[in-house]
């Protein structure tokens, strides 16, 4: 489903003013996710009010705190549906889940945050989420 850019676009605008880079297509993940050496933090952002509320600020408030990963990259979903796509399939047997905020280390899945684990959340709990995926991905 499509959501109107006039609504979602200052919720992708969270993550871009902080630091993240936007993929709307399955080429951008493919050509920049394989490469990427180190962490990646990847958030699949969403409309959902209930968890995506709480998600976007709980990262900004990790990444304040740290630590941070190297790399930071962003989808839409529902509107960005191949870039999406292209994400999950990297997930392995996860299941599709939206907000969510998957840990690659040199490009290689490591670890997913669950809508089921932001939703209900405020942002200082997503917040020490994103900082315990990072340290750990960063340790492996």
């Amino acid at each position: 489903m499509m959501y109107p850019e006039e609504r979602v676009g200052p919720m992708r605008q969270e993550l871009v003013d902080i630091g993240f880079r936007e993929w709307r297509t399955a080429g951008q993940v493919e050509s920049e996710l394989p490469g990427a050496q180190g962490v990646s933090l990847v958030v699949v952002n969403s409309v959902c009010g209930c968890s995506a509320a709480s998600a976007r600020p709980g990262v900004a408030l990790a990444l304040r705190l740290g630590p941070r990963p190297d790399h930071l990259f962003t989808v839409f979903a529902g509107n960005d549906a191949e870039a999406t796509s292209a994400v999950r399939s990297r997930l392995g047997t996860e299941p599709p889940s939206s907000p969510s905020v998957a840990v690659f280390v040199d490009g290689r899945f490591h670890g997913i945050i669950h809508r089921k684990d932001i939703q209900g959340s405020e942002p200082e709990e997503v917040a020490a989420l994103v900082q315990g995926a990072v340290a750990s991905a960063q340790a492996a």
